[in-house]
């Protein structure tokens, strides 16, 4: 058992590169919006 596959991602899979690629996509997706939201909110930008 790698140590991916333990903790909060305890399933089968946990540790292939595809689960791993939409994970990172999802979280650093989920930042560049809360940055970009953050900007126009605090400057007006567009």
């Amino acid at each position: 058992m790698s140590d991916l596959n333990r903790g909060i991602m305890k399933f089968d899979g946990a540790d292939s590169p595809a689960a791993i690629a939409v994970s990172s996509l999802l979280v650093l997706g989920s930042i560049g919006f809360l940055v970009v939201w953050a900007l126009r909110s605090a400057y007006a930008l567009g």
